[in-house]
């Protein structure tokens, strides 16, 4: 009965040691029993495989010399780690089968209880994990990819806005070239026009000295002439004469005057704008007939002299263009403290028309409106003319008044 016992006994563990070594040699995990110096001591069927080598000459093999050389010292750290510890070790390398192949590889090692015969060694459980890594570099590449392509999306966003900034400032380029151009094209002809209009000045002031100054000196060196030669005095005669001549020389003062004060009146200098612009308006109204109101502020006369200049040229222009097309019956001039600006209006009761049209006219129409605009800009300011049927016409200018003194309004 005991040798039964004994067999069957016997029969229990090879069934046993088969089923274990079932279960170790096709385990999906490669098993190996490795020494302090990684030398194998074992390995099952499937760690074989994965090396692609025979058991039998895996034993007593270094199983760093499948390691990637690369990687070797990261593994001599884990052997040691494991042979510290007590627990559980896991790292990743890429091991070299014995056809050269390489694939990824999780190393878990614990140390084993070493028997009394035998010195201490370890127990390594490799899994490939090729196909993991391999599907974690596609996810990490699709993650670059997909990052790449949020960045290529954002650069040809910018680069779409940048090509719609360029394209917008390619079109304000060429908008200002043609300013420019138009500008540089007006500025000729506003240059020929004030050549010709000089020219016409010239020959009326010519004409008008010839007409007037010169045959009035004639007629008074005729009577001076008839005077000498008379021998005879008769005293109210003489007298006579010497009133037509009087009347003669004071005529051709009067004519200087006129030149002067169209020129550059002396009283803008001496007394102001003030003055010089009642001057002139008062002229004005004897010339045209058309009614006349200026009203301006204290302080004025104190501005800069250029400034003075600008806002009496520009009120003698509007004025001018006044009395010769608008067929207006009155006219205001005001000027007025704007704080840091000066303000004039001249408004009329006339006719109206179209200042960009007449502005765009190639004749001496638009020269008036022209120059007036052209002395208000050179002193920094602006310029704006406005005419609407049934309210006739204003000229408005503002210009920088700089250092000047403030005042109360005045008549």
């Amino acid at each position: 009965m005991q040798n039964a016992e004994l067999q069957q006994a016997r029969d229990n563990a090879e069934v046993s040691l088969e089923k274990y070594t079932d279960l170790y040699d096709f385990a999906p995990v490669g098993y190996f029993s490795l020494d302090e110096k990684g030398v194998i001591l074992e390995v099952n069927l499937t760690g074989a495989d994965m090396l692609d080598a025979d058991r039998s000459r895996l034993i007593n093999r270094c199983l760093g010399d499948f390691v990637v050389p690369m990687e070797r010292e990261g593994f001599r750290r884990f052997l040691e780690a494991v042979f510290v510890g007590t627990d559980q070790k896991v790292c990743e390398t890429t091991l070299l089968n014995g056809k050269g192949a390489t694939f990824w590889a999780e190393l878990q090692g614990v140390r084993a209880v070493a028997s009394r015969n035998a010195g201490p060694w370890c127990r390594v459980a490799i899994s490939d994990v090729t196909i993991r890594k391999q599907a974690e570099e596609a996810q990490r590449q699709s993650a670059a990819l997909a990052m790449t392509n949020r960045e290529l999306q954002r650069e040809i966003v910018r680069r779409e806005a940048v090509e719609q900034a360029l394209n917008k400032s390619e079109k304000r380029q060429r908008l200002l070239l043609k300013r420019s151009l138009e500008m540089q094209k007006q500025l000729r002809w506003l240059s020929h026009q004030i050549l010709h209009a000089q020219e016409e000045e010239r020959k009326r002031i010519s004409r008008e000295l010839h007409d007037d100054i010169t045959q009035t000196l004639v007629g008074i060196s005729i009577h001076m002439g008839s005077l000498n030669r008379e021998t005879k005095v008769d005293v109210n005669d003489l007298k006579t004469k010497i009133a037509r001549t009087q009347r003669l020389v004071e005529k051709s003062v009067d004519i200087v005057h006129r030149f002067a004060r169209e020129l550059r009146p002396a009283v803008l200098d001496d007394l102001g704008l003030t003055s010089a612009l009642h001057s002139y308006m008062r002229d004005f109204m004897k010339r045209s007939g058309i009614r006349a109101h200026f009203t301006t502020f204290a302080g004025v006369n104190k501005l800069d002299g250029g400034l003075l200049t600008a806002l009496y040229r520009v009120a003698q222009s509007a004025l001018v263009n006044v009395e010769q097309h608008s067929r207006a019956s009155q006219v205001k001039v005001n000027i007025e403290d704007l704080g840091g600006n000066v303000g004039m209006t001249i408004q009329d009761d006339g006719v109206s028309f179209n200042p960009q049209r007449v502005l765009r006219a190639g004749n001496t129409e638009r020269l008036g409106l022209l120059g007036m605009r052209e002395r208000v800009e050179m002193v920094g300011g602006t310029f704006k003319v406005t005419s609407r049927p049934g309210q006739g016409t204003t000229v408005n200018a503002i210009i920088p008044r700089g250092k000047s003194a403030r005042g109360r309004k005045s008549r």
